[in-house]
Order: structure tokens, then sequence, then C-alpha cells
């Protein structure tokens, strides 16, 4: 009786955090697919070329594994294939740690996307969360005698209905923006702020004397100190945003974007972006002309590219330049457009869901 306890509260225990992190990262599959191909980056040089191949698929098997994160954890909870499903658990969560592990022992990979954007763990925390649930798994193993051998026909199509949901959703996501915005570029920030630290940093100063080691809040002045490092005390108050930047030949135009109204056209890659929506965007562009909105081009693209795409489009816009990571980080979609006034988000669009002039002007009134 006491071991039968013992495993529900582990299946309760595991199955719901694989529910919790998989529906996360079904809301926003594309961040997803990005944290993969970072990682097939990095196996490519480092363990085996053949990971580069991946590449292009990272967004088809980021689907697969946020869908099969849900679909594993209800499975185990509801007990339906109890044992499969356990040991589908241990083969998933061992994949997990060695790419934890990977990213924290040679810091590759800073943040392992394990729950997305809603919650950010360094590479040894995200190291030590996977180590603990294959300790929580393996109990399970253990206790398999236990677990049950028959589930009832509800239980079994609760878990096909949750699968389709869960792809549902997915696509959804894909096709439009993230139902839940966790970044740092959400509706509602002001950019120019989240730059600056939300209260003065305060640091300790980490110094040698006579062969011990002492910490200080404020650096000595007297001889005999040996410096060793500088700690930060309020990692909290640190910026939000810390990599935004945009250019042209002319310069940093960082400023002059948030100021007034802007409405940006966002690339985060030339090559693969989609065409499907250009002639809407073409229309808003043509619309807001004579608007007190300005559209800017940003993309993170060579100078030649966005000329080009310039004279493509028949676009007479300012045009600048940005880093892909900023540009996918902002928004998921290949373009996207953001509305910014005086610096603060106050709309973001999938390309499929371009709006037309009057929808954006009446943003801007709002």
């Amino acid at each position: 009786m006491l071991n039968k306890g013992i495993l529900w509260v582990l299946r309760l225990l595991v199955g719901g955090l694989f529910i919790f992190s998989g529906l996360i990262k079904v809301n926003d599959p594309v961040g997803t697919a990005i944290k993969l191909e970072e990682y097939f980056d990095v196996f490519s040089n480092d363990i085996a070329g053949f990971f580069i191949y991946f590449k292009p698929f990272a967004l088809y098997i980021g689907v697969v594994l946020v869908v099969l994160e849900v679909v594993l954890g209800v499975m185990l909870i509801l007990g339906v294939k109890s044992k499969l499903t356990a040991w589908a658990l241990a083969a998933m969560i061992l994949f997990f740690t060695f790419l934890t592990f990977f990213s924290a022992y040679f810091n590759k990979v800073t943040d392992c996307g394990c729950f997305g954007d809603a919650i950010k763990l360094t590479p040894w925390e995200s190291f030590y969360k996977d180590v603990i649930l294959m300790v929580l798994i393996g109990g399970i193993l253990l206790l398999r005698n236990h677990l049950p051998t028959h589930s009832p026909g509800w239980a079994k199509k609760s878990v096909i209905a949750v699968a389709v949901l869960s792809l549902i959703l997915s696509i959804t996501a894909i096709r439009n923006l993230p139902f839940l915005d966790f970044r740092a570029y959400k509706i509602g920030v002001n950019i120019p702020k989240s730059m600056q630290p939300s209260s003065p940093l305060q640091y300790s100063y980490i110094m040698k004397k006579d062969g011990q080691t002492v910490s200080l809040d404020q650096y000595p002045t007297e001889v005999g100190y040996e410096f060793v490092e500088m700690v930060l005390k309020n990692p909290e108050a640190l910026p939000k945003i810390s990599d935004f930047a945009v250019w042209n030949e002319d310069g940093d135009y960082s400023e002059e974007i948030f100021s007034g109204n802007k409405l940006l056209i966002l690339i985060s890659n030339r090559a693969k972006m989609s065409s499907s929506n250009l002639d809407e965007i073409d229309a808003l562009v043509k619309d807001l002309k004579s608007s007190p909105i300005q559209v800017v081009l940003v993309a993170a693209a060579s100078q030649e590219e966005i000329d080009q795409l310039l004279i493509d489009q028949g676009w007479d816009i300012l045009a600048l330049q940005a880093d892909a990571t900023v540009v996918k980080t902002i928004v998921r979609s290949n373009p996207g457009i953001m509305l910014l006034k005086e610096g603060t988000v106050i709309g973001k669009f999938h390309h499929n869901n371009t709006p037309d002039a009057s929808e954006v002007l009446d943003l801007y009134i709002q």
C-alpha cells in the first residue's frame, strides 16, 4: 500500500512537470525550434557534422517533442500504457540531461529553453532539475510492478484528445503568434526603460589579503589587497533588455526608433522570409505614407540584401540592420510587425495577421 502511495505521488510530480513544461512550449513552438537550431549548430561543430542536417527540420522536431512531453505526462498520470510511458520518459529525460550537462559544462547554450521564456534557468540549474527528474523517474521504474496494467477507455480517449489539442495549439501558435508572450518585448513594455537597471546595481568585491579571501562592499583603498573578482549582489536589477540595437551605414538609430510613432517591419532571415503576405504589407506601407506613423524596415541582413528588398517591394522607407537573435526574440514571424509609441510596444503581428492602416491608427489613438 505504501509503495502504491509513493508511486502515485511520483506519477503526479513527474507527469505534472512534463505537462507544465510541454504546455509552455506548445505556446511557442518557434522558440523551441530556435533553441534546437542552437544545439544542432553546436553539436555539428563539437560532436559530429551530421547534426547540421537536422537544422532545417528543427520546427517539426520541436513540435513532436513538445506534444510528446504533454502526452507522456498525461499518460503517466492516467495510467495509460504505464510501463511503456515510464521507459519513454526515462529515455527523454536521459536525452535532456545530456543536453543540459553539455550546455552547462562546456557553456555552449546558455539557456536550455526547458520552460520556454516563462521561467529562465541557468545551464547548471537546468541540469540539476533534470537530475532530480531522472531520480524521480528512476523511482517509478523501481516500482513499475505496481503501475496500472489496464486503463479505462475514457483515459485512452483523453490521451488522444490531449494529443490532437496540443498539436492544434502548436500549429495555431506557429501560424500566428504565441498565445502568451513571456519575452522582454511583449506588448506594454517600454524598450528604452527595460534597457536600464531597475535599481542601482550593487557589487561586492572579492579580495585577497595575507593569503585570506575576503568580501567587501566597498573597493579597498588601503594597500595589501589583491583583486580577485567583482560579484553582482542584486542580479534581479539587471536590464531586461541588453542587446537591442538598430543601425545602418550612417550610424546607430536606436534612440530615433524610440521617438514618436513607429511601425517596424521585422525580418530575421532574408533568405527564409515568407512572401505569402507581402501584398498586405505593401498596402500597409503605402497607406501609412502620409500618416503620423513612420514605417521602418529592420532586418537581420546585409545592406545589399536590404537595398534589393526595398527595390523589389518599392518601399521608400528607412531601412536598418539588426541582430538576427534580437529580431527572432521580438517577434516569432518572418516577416513580422511591431508597433512602437515613444518606445513602448503597443502591438505585434504575424504576417498572416497583417493589419490594415485603420487598425494600426486605432491602436495609436487608444
